[in-house]
C-alpha cells in the first residue's frame, strides 16, 4: 500500500525540512549548528520572497539543478550524461565561466532561489566555480558528486564553507559500486566518508536506484552504516536508461510503489536523516516538476533545460537574465498543455514523452 506524499508541498518547503531535519542531525557539531541556524533565518526570508512574488503573479521555484561542468573523471556504466552528450571528453570552449555562474547564483539569491544543486559531469572539476558559490552563504549548495577527487584541500573547503554539501554517489555495497563506476572506487568513497565525519562536515549520498539493488540501498543494515559514518541526507535517483538495451534496469511502477513504501517507513524510523527521491511519486504531487514548477535545469553551457533528463532548451542564460529564462517558451508550453501532468509509464514524465518535448521548441 503506497502511502500518500505530496512532493510539491515537500519540495516547496524544501530547504526549510531539509535544514530543520539537518539541525537536528548536528546538534552535537556546534559549528554545524551555528551554520544552520543562521542559514534557516536566511531561508525564512528566502521563502517570504518567493510568496511576494506568488501574490503578483510570478512562481519562483524553490530550487535550480546547475550542470557546471561536462566532464568527467569517471566512465559509470550506463551513464545517461555521457549517453545524451552532455557529458563528454571533448574540448570545449562554450562552458559557462565562473564569472556568468556568479551572475546566476547572485540573481537567484534576489528571487528567494536558496538551494542550488550543483551536478556535472563532475562538478568538483570546476573549482572556479565552487569557490565562487562558497561566498553565497545564503544558498545551500548540495554538490553531486562521485567523490573520488575530495582530497584534503576540498575537505578543508567544506569545513570553511559550510553553505558547499558534498552528496556522494555510491550505488551501494562494495560490489554495487564497482561493478559500475570501477574498481576500487568503493573503498575511495568510504575513505573520504570517514575523513568527512572526523572533520564532522554535513555530507549526502546520491544512489541510482535500478531493480538490481533496490533492496540493498533501502535496507535499514546499508543507511545504518551510512549513518555511522555520518551521511546524513540521502538521496534517491531512479536510474534513467540509455536506451533500449538499458530499460530493464529501470524500476517499473511495482518497484517504485516498493520505493514510495520503504521511503514512508525510512522517513519514520530515521529521524537524524533526510530522505528525498528524485523524481519520486509524481502521481501524488500532482504533476511532474520540471520546468520551472519547482526547479529547472541549467546545462553547462547556460541552455535552461526543464531538467536534466529532459535536454532541450530554447532559452540561454548567456542572453537573458534567470527570471526571464523562467518564462522560457518551452517552459510555458510545457506547463500551459498540461504536459507535465500527463499519465505515463515510467518513473520521469518527461523523458517517457521526448518526442512531444521536442516538437515544442521553436
Amino acid at each position: 500500500m503506497s502511502h500518500t506524499f505530496n512532493l510539491e508541498e515537500y519540495l516547496s518547503n524544501g530547504v526549510e525540512n531539509i535544514i530543520k531535519g539537518a539541525l537536528k542531525a548536528s546538534l552535537s557539531n556546534p559549528k554545524e549548528s551555528l551554520f544552520i541556524s543562521k542559514y534557516m533565518l536566511a531561508s525564512n526570508n528566502a521563502s517570504k520572497l518567493r510568496k511576494d512574488f506568488e501574490a503578483q503573479g510570478e512562481h519562483i521555484p524553490p530550487f535550480l539543478i546547475a550542470s557546471i561542468t561536462s566532464y568527467c573523471n569517471l566512465y559509470c556504466k550506463g551513464c545517461y550524461a555521457r549517453a545524451n552528450n552532455s557529458c563528454s571528453d571533448h574540448n570545449t570552449d562554450s562552458l559557462l565561466s565562473s564569472s556568468e555562474w556568479d551572475k546566476i547564483f547572485m540573481e537567484a539569491e534576489k528571487l528567494g532561489i536558496s538551494f542550488i544543486l550543483l551536478a556535472g559531469g563532475e562538478p568538483l572539476l570546476r573549482n572556479d566555480v565552487i569557490e565562487v558559490a562558497s561566498h553565497y552563504k545564503n544558498i545551500i549548495f548540495p554538490i553531486f558528486t562521485n567523490g573520488t577527487l575530495i582530497n584534503d584541500i576540498y575537505i578543508k573547503h567544506f569545513d570553511k564553507y559550510r553553505n558547499l554539501i558534498p552528496v556522494i554517489s555510491i550505488e551501494g555495497n562494495q560490489q554495487y559500486t564497482d561493478s559500475r563506476r570501477g574498481n576500487g572506487v568503493y573503498e575511495k568513497l568510504i575513505k573520504v566518508m570517514d575523513d568527512l565525519k572526523e572533520r564532522k562536515i554535513l555530507y549526502g549520498a546520491s544512489i541510482t536506484v535500478t531493480k538490481v539493488n533496490l533492496n540493498e540501498v533501502t535496507d535499514q543494515t546499508f543507511l545504518t552504516e551510512l549513518s555511522k559514518r555520518g551521511c546524513k541526507v540521502v538521496f534517491y535517483i531512479e536510474y534513467v536508461p540509455v536506451n533500449k538495451d538499458t530499460k530493464e534496469l529501470a524500476p517499473t511502477d511495482t518497484e517504485r510503489e516498493e520505493l514510495a513504501n520503504r521511503l514512508h517507513k525510512l522517513r519514520t524510523s530515521n529521524q537524524d536523516m533526510v530522505f528525498i527521491s528524485f523524481p519520486g511519486d509524481e502521481k501524488s504531487s500532482g504533476g511532474c516538476l520540471a520546468a520551472g514548477r519547482g526547479f529547472f535545469h541549467i546545462n553547462a553551457h547556460g541552455g535552461a533545460e526543464p531538467c536534466p533528463f529532459s535536454p532541450y532548451s530554447d532559452t540561454n542564460l548567456r542572453d537573458t537574465s534567470l527570471r526571464e529564462a523562467l518564462h522560457s517558451p518551452l517552459f510555458q508550453r510545457l506547463c500551459n498543455q498540461n504536459i507535465l501532468m500527463k499519465e505515463h509509464d515510467g518513473g520521469c514524465t518527461l523523458f517517457e514523452q521526448e518526442e512531444v518535448v521536442k516538437s515544442l521548441l521553436d
